[in-house]
């Protein structure tokens, strides 16, 4: 009886440790995957309705770009600015696409001729994300992720 709970113990010494090394190798192997990961680059952009999410990613992109500098041109065509100085550069908006497709402006980077000439910019930029049409949060591994953009707006004044 003695000699069978021995070979029982061995047996148990060996299946534990014929386990342990496949557990290591497990999370080895999703440790590996995870680094493998580009966390700062998306595999879907934020979509707007008239977006092909089939498309590829550059396509997802432009559409993305364009739809959204199409709404602050419109926006900022409602409005008449009244300038001193005629403005040529660009004023770049730094936002964020949260999980659910919400968008939120984080910073807007202009000069300061800009800022003296149209000090109500960056309210009527706030503001119109508001009026923007349904927005589809950007994806990595299907999953919907908080995405970080930046789009350059051009002035031009005549």
């Amino acid at each position: 009886m003695q000699r069978t709970s021995a070979i029982g113990m061995i047996f148990l010494l060996v299946s534990c440790e014929f386990f342990t090394p496949s557990e290591k190798r497990t999370v080895q192997l999703a440790e590996k995957e995870l680094q493998s990961i580009n966390w700062n680059d998306v595999d879907q952009y934020p979509l707007f309705e008239n977006c092909d999410e089939m498309a590829d990613k550059l396509s997802q992109k432009e559409c993305f770009q364009n739809t959204l500098l199409l709404h602050f041109s419109n926006t900022l065509l409602e409005f008449e600015f009244v300038l001193n100085k005629e403005i040529e550069e660009p004023v770049y908006v730094d936002f964020i696409i949260d999980k659910q497709g919400s968008i939120t402006v984080m910073h807007i980077e202009k000069s300061g001729l800009i800022q003296d000439q149209i000090p109500e910019f960056d309210g009527i930029i706030s503001r119109s994300l508001k009026n923007l049409p349904k927005l589809e949060p950007a994806l990595k591994r299907g999953m919907p992720v908080d995405a970080k953009c930046r789009i350059p707006i051009k002035f031009q004044s005549n």
